[in-house]
C-alpha cells in the first residue's frame, strides 16, 4: 500500500532532515538567498530570488499537503544548509516527485546532497512504498543534470517549454526517474558514495 508522506524528521550521519517550519526562513534566507544559488535557474532563476526572508516565506511555507518541504541540516552541528521537497504526490500511480532543492555553496560537491537523497528516497520507497520517484531540472541547469544522474537516476527526456520562469521565460524540463526494482542499486551507490 503507498502512503503520503507524513512529514516525520529524517536523520543520518550526515544531515537531518526536519519539515521546513515558519523559523526556519530566516536561516534558509541566510543560506541560499544569493545569486549564486539561482544562477542556473533554481525557483525560476535570478529573476524568482526572493529580495528578503519575507519573500522566501511566501516562496517556502507550502499551502498546500502536496508538497512536503525539508529543511536540511547538518548532524555535526545544526547548520541548516538547504531545502528539498517531497511532492505532487499520485497515490494512484505511486509516484511522487523529489525536488525542489537549493543548497548554500559551501556544501555544494560535499555529502550533503548524497547523504539527504538517500534519506528522501529511502523514505519514498520504504515508508511510503511509492514505485516511482521523478527527479527533474531545467535544461540549461548542467550542475545539477549531473548530479541527478550520478545517483543512478535514468534520464527520461525532455519536457519543451514546459515552465514559465521568473522572469517570462520558458524552460525546457530535464526529467530523470528511479523506480521501486532500481532502488536497491540506487541506494548502494549512495551509501558506497557516503562510505568514501
Amino acid at each position: 500500500m503507498t502512503v503520503a508522506p507524513d512529514g516525520r524528521s529524517l536523520a543520518g550521519e550526515v544531515v537531518r532532515l526536519d519539515r521546513l517550519q515558519d523559523g526556519d526562513i530566516e536561516e534558509l534566507y541566510a543560506a541560499i538567498g544569493n545569486e549564486q544559488v539561482y544562477a542556473a535557474g533554481f525557483a525560476g532563476g535570478i529573476a524568482g530570488m526572493p529580495a528578503d526572508a519575507e519573500a522566501m516565506r511566501a516562496q517556502w511555507i507550502p499551502s498546500s499537503e502536496q508538497r512536503y518541504a525539508y529543511a536540511v541540516r547538518l548532524v555535526a552541528d545544526g547548520t541548516l544548509v538547504g531545502t528539498s521537497s517531497l511532492g505532487d504526490v499520485d497515490l494512484t500511480n505511486e509516484s511522487i516527485h523529489l525536488g525542489w532543492t537549493g543548497y548554500a555553496p559551501a556544501v555544494w560537491g560535499t555529502a550533503v546532497n548524497p547523504a539527504a537523497k538517500l534519506l528522501l528516497l529511502q523514505h519514498a520507497f520504504e515508508d511510503c512504498g511509492f514505485g516511482r520517484v521523478k527527479i527533474q531540472t531545467g535544461s540549461t541547469n548542467t550542475r545539477s543534470q549531473a548530479a541527478i544522474a550520478k545517483l543512478g537516476a535514468t534520464r527520461e527526456g525532455v519536457l519543451r517549454r514546459e515552465r514559465r520562469q521568473a522572469d517570462g521565460s520558458f524552460r525546457d524540463t530535464v526529467v530523470f526517474s528511479i523506480l521501486g526494482d532500481e532502488w536497491p542499486e540506487v541506494r548502494k551507490r549512495l551509501e558506497d558514495r557516503l562510505n568514501r
